[in-house]
């Protein structure tokens, strides 16, 4: 649900393009708070939508050092200035009718298909979006389990095994175990979620600069501009086997074009002037969320997308982390070092 590398720079490589469903999913879930409030059983039924996780709860004190807001001499309730970094997470998973047919699986079984750490800065009018890519060998932590029992440490594991063998919970472990950033909150969309959003917005616009031929993803493009639905944007977003050398490097580059279409898109449809369309991109987005309890109501996304109403796209920078090759698998990369810690040193 979603940066491109290569060359020496990989990781620290900057773009222009505001990142998946990220922070802009925040900004877009505000806009639709405050247009849906007087509606009260729009209201209610939005709220309902989200998911969440009580992740502080299960993971303890036992994690990377929060950020403490500087005090506020205002006796209102201010909105939040600090720096803050979120955990965004496409899953995969075919759980359900929809995903089931949009993943092309039978499987109940989930993985983060893209992660990203969205690094919003203090004063919240800049910000960085780095990906971990999921072929990633990293060193999974024990993780807590819902039945009270933990996930055994595992060495060499792929990035995005986490999720699967611990959902959200020992995704945000991992995360923090390899980057030491506390990560302050998580939001995760689905699959059918994207697709259903796109779609909501009227589908996007994307450029691709090479012919795309790929069987498993079911997306076979031709390059040059093409104007995407739900489902084929979702493709889009999934593809790696028709580009490049077929990595997952290649797929987050893709992942973030098509990001910067959507918030494009979302940019040129006046929302608030169709109430049916406003509705309709709230319901699609709230019903795709899950988040952690400090984001799980339309107030407190309101919230954060107020604090973001001084970020502008020239300034939010998109990385990924440094990568090479895996010593023990072609096919698989590990951080490049000392870059990666570099990269994540400058998020804290």
């Amino acid at each position: 649900m979603f940066l491109p590398v290569s060359g020496d720079d990989e990781g620290r490589r900057v773009g222009r393009r505001p990142r998946v469903l990220k922070v802009v999913g925040l900004t877009l879930a505000g806009a639709l708070a405050a247009g849906c409030a007087a509606a009260g059983w729009a209201y209610w039924h939005l709220n309902s939508n989200i998911k969440s996780v009580d992740i502080d709860s299960a993971l303890g004190d036992n994690r990377p050092a929060k950020v403490t807001p500087a005090p506020s001499a205002s006796q209102e309730a201010p909105l939040p200035t600090e720096a803050v970094n979120i955990l965004v997470l496409g899953s995969d998973s075919r759980s359900g009718k929809e995903n089931q047919e949009l993943g092309g699986g039978s499987s109940t079984g989930a993985r983060s298909d893209t992660a990203m750490v969205v690094h919003i800065d203090a004063g919240r009018t800049s910000a960085t979006v780095a990906s971990i890519p999921r072929d990633t060998l990293v060193t999974r932590p024990s993780c807590p389990l819902p039945d009270g029992g933990s996930t055994a440490v595992a060495y060499g594991a792929m990035f995005n095994s986490a999720y699967a063998v611990g959902g959200p919970v020992c995704a945000v472990k991992t995360v923090e175990s390899i980057t030491n950033v506390r990560m302050d909150h998580y939001i995760e969309i689905d699959f059918s979620g994207f697709a259903k959003l796109v779609n909501a917005v009227g589908g996007v616009t994307v450029t691709t600069d090479e012919d795309i031929d790929d069987d498993d993803s079911h997306l076979h493009l031709k390059a040059g501009p093409h104007h995407l639905d739900g489902r084929t944007a979702l493709a889009l977003a999934r593809t790696r086997h028709g580009i490049g050398d077929g990595s997952d490097l290649g797929r987050i580059g893709l992942q973030q074009k098509l990001v910067k279409a959507l918030l494009e898109q979302i940019s040129a449809t006046d929302l608030l002037t169709s109430p049916a369309k406003l509705y309709s991109v709230a319901d699609a987005l709230t019903g795709s969320l899950t988040t952690d309890t400090g984001l799980d109501s339309l107030t407190e996304l309101m919230s954060l997308g107020e604090s973001l109403k001084g970020l502008s796209s020239d300034q939010v920078k998109t990385v990924t982390m440094p990568v090479v090759t895996a010593p023990s698998d072609p096919n698989r990369v590990v951080a490049k070092e000392p870059a990666a810690s570099e990269l994540w040193e400058s998020l804290r």
